[in-house]
């Protein structure tokens, strides 16, 4: 396909008291010119700050190449929506982004740092200040919604006492709760997590995710094993929350309308490269369904 490049840019729960409201002011989206040309390039502003900056990525399992040449970068504050058919790489792109596997070659700077010049230590600080929302929730079932949210903290202070709300410090209590709060479950944060319903456990991990308070967030496929009107229920919270923190975003969805709305950018991947890299404004669905051709 032609490719398009164009620049962008509860009521509180009594268990806990006096927990402290973390919201801060959203920015302005920021927008630059419009470009046109093939193959997609970034094309951005050097004075602005970028929280994600991907160059020449590629990546192959065995001699099935994944990806290649695949370069762009994520504005402080920017949600960006990467979208493509099944197979074409973007939850592996996403795992590249945090270092979680290796890429065969290009390079990766994460909130500033080359994650290729990390030592295991650096890096997993460096994930500190990441937050992952996956399709799968991932809670311990056996646990409290309370102690599922203070594991999102394990990144910042490993240990035991992070394992479990009995455990936890009073501080961690609070910002887990204040986290509930904002996801409308702080009322059941003592409910064990295997008696929530599919929609209260995304919530969940969207609260565990947000917990840190982290300046990036990552999300693959959040909705995919939601039914519809719980899954448009998740995007519609998550990115009030996302964007009242100021928090930059990217997030894969085989739902066009969802990236077309929640995206401030759109990335396309198709035939192991970059094929689109437009803003989200600029953009239909009938434009978006010819990378699943």
């Amino acid at each position: 396909m032609c490719a398009r490049c164009i620049p962008t840019r509860a009521t509180r729960s009594s268990t806990i008291s006096s927990v402290t409201d973390l919201r801060t002011t959203e920015p302005a989206p920021t927008l630059a010119p419009e470009r046109a040309g093939a193959p997609c390039e970034p094309v951005l502003n050097p004075l602005q700050d970028h929280d994600i900056s991907a160059r020449a990525l590629g990546k192959s399992f065995g001699k099935t190449q994944i990806f290649s040449e695949v370069s762009f970068r994520l504005a402080r504050g920017e949600a960006v929506a990467l979208v493509g058919a099944n197979g074409t790489g973007k939850s592996t792109l996403l795992r590249c982004l945090l270092g979680l596997i290796p890429m065969d070659h290009g390079t990766v700077e994460l909130l500033g740092q080359d994650i290729s010049q990390l030592s295991t230590q650096e890096l997993r600080r460096m994930r500190a200040s990441t937050g992952l929302v996956a399709q799968k929730h991932n809670l311990v079932p056996r646990l409290s919604v309370l102690s599922n949210v203070i594991h999102g903290l394990l990144g910042q202070f490993s240990g035991p006492r992070y394992w479990s709300q009995s455990f936890a410090p009073q501080d961690a209590r609070e910002a887990a709760m204040a986290a509930l709060d904002k996801v409308g479950l702080a009322h059941l944060a003592l409910r064990r997590a295997d008696r929530l319903s599919g929609g209260q456990s995304q919530r969940v991990a969207i609260a565990r995710a947000l917990v840190s308070r982290p300046r990036l967030l990552i999300a693959d496929e959040p909705c995919a094993s939601l039914d519809p009107s719980a899954g448009e229920d998740i995007m519609a919270m998550f990115f009030e929350l996302v964007r009242r923190e100021g928090m930059t975003v990217i997030f894969t969805s085989h739902h066009l309308e969802h990236a077309l709305t929640y995206g401030d950018r759109v990335l396309g991947l198709a035939g192991g490269r970059l094929e689109l890299d437009a803003t989200a404004a600029s953009l239909s669905a009938s434009d978006l369904r010819g990378l699943y051709d």
